[in-house]
């Protein structure tokens, strides 16, 4: 069904047929791979696609923001020639946003709005959402940051992790631990009460201080949480405008679920006080400083941000990571970036990989710690007319999927 025709560049090549069947591009440049690896379109016309999950049966399960979920039948011709044959409406909601997952068994379907998660039975064999929901966890509206990611965890499958971002750019609250925003918890969904859980007071609490962190997963040999988190925009520190370069964005590590090995586990990681450095040489007042130094936007306040939990490695200002996922042997963390508007230089629209060694970043204080991997030629186009990476996930042969939520697409990423 499908062939791809390459033309070579130094260390990048780039496609310039599809398998033969298969959609083009919404947009008129097409993407760009790294060397040894191809792409296709998997399906286009696609309102709003965010989180992606596979189901037991094969089928692509989509949350598209502002109106429900969707599962994709595909046929699989090998390689990067996968495409979509039919689709089926599971759920019709303009209330959900983002968080989708799928229990271990997948019999059951989870979801969520700005306000609270939920579940429903599921039936994979014939692609069926049961009509009655169960509030899982509840209280989380707030304004701007609305996106409720959800993961349930390999290791420990009876928990749900959720994670609730900010009210604001800057959201003075979120310095009160007790007011729930900007924070990753995980909640045990064996004792579910009545009406679901509270996510100010109840749950394990993996980490606050935390302001938009949109991609969650678990290390699949480890079982430590990882996130990654959209800084603030618009920043200056001691008068001076950094907010071109400055602060960074963030991968954090949170424990596990299991245990409490990691004494930090429910600490602070600084939010809405302190950030991540990422061009030191931007910052006035920068001495002590390198790439994910915990600081502040005044120098005198920066030792407030000593008991803070530094970032394991942070990337470019407003690259805007939206998912990580890791492969099956847990050597790379993949990392969707979903792209700036707060920079006059474009940067991210692109999906990258960062090795692991140990269940560990390997470039922890790098300042190209990414080894990028599908991207849009011509970032000066975005985000009007180029892709834009927003969810992930792997199949079983180790192929990415990869949804473009502002083009309404779905592409396949895979070895050569």
């Amino acid at each position: 069904m499908f062939h791809a025709v390459l033309a070579t560049l130094p260390l990048l090549c780039t496609v310039l047929a599809q398998c033969p069947g298969s959609p083009n591009p919404v947009n008129d440049i097409e993407p760009i791979t790294a060397s040894g690896w191809k792409w296709s379109v998997v399906s286009t016309n696609i309102s709003n696609p965010r989180s992606l999950q596979f189901d037991s049966a094969g089928r692509l399960i989509v949350l598209q923001s502002g109106h429900g979920i969707t599962a994709l039948t595909l046929e699989d011709d090998g390689g990067n020639c996968v495409g979509e044959t039919s689709r089926k409406v599971l759920k019709e909601d303009a209330s959900f946003n983002h968080g989708l997952a799928l229990s271990a068994d997948g019999r059951t379907i989870y979801a969520s709005s700005s306000e609270a998660a939920f579940s429903w039975p599921y039936d994979p064999a014939n692609a069926i959402i049961g009509a009655d929901a169960t509030t899982l966890v509840r209280g989380m509206d707030n304004t701007d940051h609305n996106t409720r990611t959800l993961l349930i965890s390999p290791s420990a499958p009876n928990n749900l992790v959720v994670s609730r971002g900010s009210n604001a750019n800057i959201d003075p609250g979120a310095a009160d631990v007790t007011a729930g925003r900007s924070q990753i918890k995980a909640f045990d969904l064996t004792k579910l009460p009545t009406g679901g859980y509270d996510f100010i007071t109840d749950g394990l609490r993996l980490g606050w201080g935390l302001r938009n962190s949109v991609g969650v997963a678990e290390h699949p040999v480890t079982h430590g949480i990882y996130s990654v988190e959209n800084s603030v925009d618009e920043f200056d520190r001691d008068g001076v405008d950094v907010h071109q370069d400055n602060p960074g964005e963030e991968m954090n590590f949170h424990g596990t679920i299991l245990d409490n090995a990691f004494k930090n586990q429910g600490g602070s990681y600084g939010y809405p006080n302190c950030f991540a450095a990422w061009l030191v040489s931007a910052l006035p007042n920068n001495e002590g400083l390198v790439t994910g130094s915990p600081f502040s936007n005044s120098s005198k306040y920066d030792y407030l941000c000593e008991g803070t939990i530094a970032p394991v490695m942070t990337f470019g200002a407003h690259k805007a990571p939206l998912d990580i996922k890791f492969n099956n042997s847990g050597t790379e963390g993949w990392v969707s970036f979903h792209g700036s508007w707060d920079r006059d230089a474009k940067t991210g629209y692109k999906i990258s990989y960062v090795p692991f060694v140990d269940g560990q970043p390997r470039a922890v204080k790098a300042t190209n710690p990414t080894n990028d991997i599908f991207h849009n030629a011509d970032v000066t186009r975005c985000p009007g007319n180029c892709f834009r990476p927003t969810g992930m996930t792997f199949d079983s042969q180790g192929r990415l999927f990869m949804s473009s939520d502002y083009s309404g697409e779905i592409y396949v990423v895979a070895r050569d």
